[in-house]
């Protein structure tokens, strides 16, 4: 699966402790009417169990110079948010100058393997034309760049 382009997402959630966050790879639209998109969380990560609890997710798609986001949120921890300017935007938390931002209400979670899928009704959703996206290839950061 390495050898395959993803779009790297930071998808977010908030409770009582504060924002929480997990960098993933493996989000896509889902539907269009009504708007609806996936991801797939951890089965054992924190962030699931906020989701599951709060009915909320954000999904913060990361523009090209936001490699150290990705990093940064894909570690294990409590405290990725420090020196991290966010706010809460339909309950969730949002990144800045990200290149796409998606708010979720979670309408089902399904098991698959070792994570589940959050499947998630469009609240709001924006992107910004003038940023590039991340991508994970070959376990490194990029972004898309047209043919010629």
């Amino acid at each position: 699966m390495a050898r395959v382009a993803a779009s790297v997402a930071v998808v977010t959630a908030i409770d009582g402790d504060g924002p929480h966050g997990t960098t993933v790879s493996a989000f896509m639209s889902l539907s269009m009417s009504p708007p609806m998109v996936l991801v797939s969380l951890d089965r054992n990560s924190q962030l699931l169990e906020i989701v599951r609890n709060t009915g909320r997710f954000g999904v913060n798609v990361l523009s090209s110079d936001q490699g150290e986001f990705g990093n940064v949120f894909a570690r294990k921890g409590r405290d990725k948010f420090a020196g991290i300017g966010w706010s809460a935007d339909h309950g969730v938390p949002r990144l800045p100058c990200t290149a796409g931002w998606v708010a979720c209400a979670t309408t089902s979670l399904l098991p698959a393997g070792d994570h589940e899928l959050a499947l998630g009704l469009v609240l709001d959703a924006e992107s910004d034309p003038t940023l590039r996206p991340l991508t994970y290839h070959l376990r490194t950061f990029g972004t898309h760049v047209p043919a010629a």
